[in-house]
């Protein structure tokens, strides 16, 4: 099993002319750690689940560059760009342009999308959801630099190309008629919800690739999580425990944001004592039909 993270807060002591040197930290130490990815959300003001809209956000990819300098190894991405953000073709050029600086790093987290009120608040169309759906499905055709509907290419280029022979897309979300079949047509990982119905929503991306005529076991199953690992390492065993409970339902790889990342003790924590004891844990695979 693979241990990623992701910084969904950066609401650190010290304000603003702080935030970069933290996240510098951060990003060294995790990588040092052997997180196999770091990543942030794309959203422009904070949600609600983590503290109010007015909280410190930074915009995704700009952060992505940033930490693409203070890291050697751990795959950069969002988790995930909400599709109506951003133009795809730009969109593409984006990630490309990081997977260059990156030394082929990038990968390419996108879905439907959700937050209105910060769509609102600036100004970005926000269609209804069934218009989104059409665009997160020719935005993963454009990836593959072909679509034809909401969007226009006339010479989409990608020039330097990326490093990757094939940038990698993430698609998140678990909806079952929709999302997961995106995810078998051109999705290299899905990413779920830590519940007890991974195992159904695992099934039912096997059917929609048997359809699709894709491999399942060439995608990446994912799932968002939460460490606290306590103030001491308290809570590692629990931690660890909750690892074998999704592996167990066919989970690869856990992404997560860490309690108290910015005071850096956790990130270390992780590495020394949780990121070795699932190194070698493997998935059970869903049930074939």
């Amino acid at each position: 099993m693979k241990i990623g993270l992701q910084i969904p807060d950066f609401t650190w002591p010290g304000g603003a002319p702080k935030i970069g040197p933290t996240l510098a930290t951060i990003a060294k130490t995790a990588d040092d750690a052997g997180f196999a990815s770091i990543g942030v959300m794309d959203h422009f003001f904070q949600i609600e689940r983590i503290g109010p809209p007015e909280h410190e956000m930074l915009e995704a990819y700009t952060t992505l560059g940033f930490l693409a300098a203070h890291t050697r190894r751990a795959r950069l991405m969002t988790f995930v760009t909400g599709v109506h953000y951003r133009h795809p073709g730009i969109l593409a050029k984006t990630v490309t342009t990081l997977d260059v600086l990156s030394g082929g790093r990038a990968w390419l987290g996108i879905g439907a999308g959700w937050n209105e009120q910060e769509s609102r608040g600036l100004g970005v169309p926000f269609p209804p959801l069934k218009e989104r759906f059409e665009m997160l499905e020719e935005t993963g055709e454009a990836a593959s630099s072909a679509a034809d509907g909401h969007y226009a290419f006339d010479d989409l280029r990608h020039s330097p190309a990326p490093v990757q022979k094939h940038l990698p897309i993430m698609i998140g979300g678990s909806g079952e008629k929709k999302t997961l079949r995106l995810v078998a047509r051109f999705g290299d990982a899905c990413n779920l919800w830590p519940t007890p119905e991974i195992p159904r929503k695992l099934e039912i991306l096997r059917a929609h690739c048997q359809e699709a005529g894709r491999d399942y076991d060439t995608i990446e199953k994912t799932a968002m999580f939460h460490f606290d690992v306590g103030e001491h390492g308290e809570h590692v065993d629990a931690i660890i425990g909750r690892l074998h409970w999704l592996a167990g339902m066919g989970i690869q790889t856990v992404i997560g944001g860490v309690r108290g990342a910015g005071n850096i003790k956790p990130l270390e924590i992780i590495g020394e004592r949780v990121i070795p004891a699932v190194a070698n844990l493997e998935p059970q695979a869903s049930p074939a039909h």
